[in-house]
């Protein structure tokens, strides 16, 4: 699927991500933002980036499309598949629906970084033991709320495990696995 903007052709949207040619006139879905670009500075992976986008961009295509961290992946835009998910201040969120002006004044932490922590070299270990991938494509932000999990609850039971997964989708269902591998980097 591709569909071109008509009016400015300066956004392209395809099947399995984006392409932004213009930052400063983005588009979701045909709906170009209302607001100016300014300069806003992010604090990115322990970095600061300087960019100019409207303030409303989602972060996720500031992220991908405008610093080049391509890690967070786009799903469904409306944040119910948790393929965006970032860390904002060690909290996962979901970057499609965050706007990009509102986290100017803080931390954000993308998968490009989960091994500079402890807990994310855990993951990443365990995920590869316990080879919990199949495509793939949702497994960023897998990462990213089970990191976010373990480093506010270092022990989770089987439910909050459950619980704190619930918003990341896996079509290939390798829930197993990851519940399996959340554990295992728990008793790591």
């Amino acid at each position: 699927m591709r569909v071109v903007d008509a009016e400015r052709d300066d956004f392209v949207f395809e099947a399995l991500g984006a392409t932004v040619r213009n930052p400063q006139a983005y588009s979701v879905l045909g709906h170009h933002s209302m607001q100016p670009a300014q300069k806003l500075t992010l604090r990115i992976n322990g970095a600061e980036h300087t960019i100019e986008v409207p303030p409303d961009m989602p972060l996720l295509w500031a992220l991908r499309d405008v610093v080049g961290l391509t890690g967070a992946k786009y799903g469904c835009g409306i944040a119910q598949c948790g393929a965006c998910t970032v860390h904002l201040d060690g909290r996962a969120i979901r970057s499609c629906v965050t706007p990009v002006g509102t986290v100017t004044d803080h931390q954000i932490t993308t998968i490009e970084a989960l091994s500079q922590s402890p807990v994310g070299q855990k993951l990443q270990r365990a995920w590869l033991e316990l080879q919990v991938p199949q495509c793939g494509y949702c497994q960023s932000g897998q990462l990213m709320s089970a990191a976010a999990l373990l480093a506010s609850n270092p022990s989770p039971d089987v439910g909050a495990i459950d619980v704190a997964m619930s918003g990341n989708i896996c079509r290939c269902c390798t829930y197993v696995r990851i519940r399996a591998a959340i554990q295992k980097a728990a008793q790591a």
